[in-house]
């Protein structure tokens, strides 16, 4: 049985800052962000802040989401689009075939254009009140 080749890792910068322009899917553990890449295939990349825990943690999740999404996108990815995975405080405690329902309940949301409205602008100077 041939299996389908795994999808191509985003690794620079600026093709992260141009998936916050594409769609937005929330779920407890992650958000899924899709954005077309024109025709550079089905790619994905990773984030999970300082926030989330120290590098064992964030590495932790990490690992959980990229076997998530090799299961995951050759199937049911979006073709010619890049597929990022933003990491929530739920990644690390959550069941992973939860997570899997989750991320599959994402992409079908991503392909029908179903995203989250858009995040409120952040407030100039800071990270909030103090």
């Amino acid at each position: 049985m041939d299996t389908p080749p795994k999808p191509a890792v985003i690794r620079q910068r600026k093709d992260f800052l141009a998936a916050n322009h594409g769609l937005r899917v929330a779920r407890p553990a992650f958000v899924l962000l899709a954005n077309p890449n024109y025709g550079q295939g089905t790619r994905f990349g990773i984030t999970v802040t300082k926030r989330i825990g120290n590098a064992v943690v964030r590495n932790r999740i990490k690992r959980r989401f990229r076997e998530l999404l090799w299961e995951a996108l050759p199937a049911e990815g979006l073709p010619d689009h890049d597929h990022i995975l933003i990491g929530r405080d739920a990644a690390l405690t959550r069941d992973f075939a939860t997570m899997r329902k989750e991320l599959g309940y994402a992409l079908k949301s991503a392909r029908e254009g179903k995203g989250d409205p858009p995040r409120r602008p952040r407030r100039p100077g800071g990270k909030g009140r103090k």
